[in-house]
């Protein structure tokens, strides 16, 4: 790890952790991007539903550029931070953070903007609470 790398820090209320598995892995042994774009979203979403107080859908998810492989039994941790809330949507910023297995190399491993919205029980939109 560098000096810049060292100095780097997550941003956001830490939201969700999980180890990376074998279950998870690409062909080539390392963890599948596609996987890990899921575990971003359910971050989003489960911190989206925190402040919808209840059932949301996600419309859209940002560019995911992935900065380093993921390998298995890394343990995962997602950051989520809001930075923008609408009449019924919620923009979310979610930071993916890893840790070898061995408890070294604390690391950025991606990050992306998503948007939900507050859904009823119907799944029409409707208005986020007002707290």
């Amino acid at each position: 790890m560098n000096e810049i790398e060292s100095l780097l820090t997550p941003e956001g209320e830490l939201i969700l952790q999980l180890a990376a598995t074998r279950h998870d892995t690409n062909i080539f042994g390392d963890i599948y991007g596609g996987w890990l774009s899921a575990q971003l979203v359910t971050a989003a979403e489960i911190r989206a539903a925190q402040i919808a107080n209840g059932r949301i859908a996600t419309v859209s998810v940002g560019a995911i550029e992935f900065m380093s492989p993921v390998l298995v039994g890394t343990l995962l941790s997602f950051y989520t931070q809001v930075k923008e809330t609408g009449n019924s949507s919620i923009c979310i910023q979610v930071e993916v953070w890893g840790r070898c297995s061995d408890g070294s190399g604390f690391r950025k491993i991606t990050d992306a903007e998503t948007v939900q919205v507050a859904l009823d029980s119907n799944g029409h939109i409707r208005q986020l609470p007002t707290h």
